[in-house]
């Protein structure tokens, strides 16, 4: 499945409360958003832009993945399917 193009980072940031992610602090033009739900905490950083660059939501979406245990297009496909 092919990344979407147009997806910000607050709009990654609200798909990714399905993982227990909440953003906890914003800087500037960055948000840190922490998950707990294996017990340990996670942290990302989500640039705030209006459109989030290709490799940066894959980046983003690998470190979800690998905290998570699951495979990177299954976590792509929970997160954009309809």
């Amino acid at each position: 499945m092919k990344l979407p193009r147009d997806l910000s980072g607050v709009e990654l940031a609200k798909l990714l409360r399905k993982f227990g992610y909440e953003i906890t602090r914003q800087s500037g033009s960055h948000m840190r958003v922490t998950s707990r739900h294996k017990g340990v905490a996670h942290h990302v950083t989500i640039p705030a832009h209006s459109e989030l660059k290709v490799g940066t939501l894959g980046e983003v979406l690998g470190e979800v993945a690998h905290y998570l245990e699951m495979e990177r297009n299954e976590l792509v496909k929970s997160l954009f399917a309809q």
